[in-house]
């Protein structure tokens, strides 16, 4: 769950899109024990910088879970 409100990541660097969801997703109290040592899939639709992914990785690694896996819809391309 998103812990703090974050604002729009649209336009933003890649370390500016990093330090925005730093801290700002976490499990929700007393829920930590859902997770723990269970596979966990990840999805999302539109993959930029990764940061979201990252972040919801870090909690769920956190939370102990047994193995986290990604997967998006979408990846954003680099211009060349």
């Amino acid at each position: 769950m998103r812990s703090k409100r974050t604002t729009s990541l649209d336009g933003k660097s890649r370390d500016a899109r990093f330090a925005e969801v730093t801290g700002a997703i976490s499990v929700r109290p007393g829920k930590e024990g859902r997770l723990r040592d269970r596979n966990i899939l990840l999805i999302d639709d539109v993959m930029t910088s990764g940061a979201t992914l990252a972040a919801c990785a870090v909690v769920c690694h956190s939370a102990q879970c047994r193995e986290i896996f990604v997967t998006v819809l979408a990846r954003v391309a680099k211009e060349a």
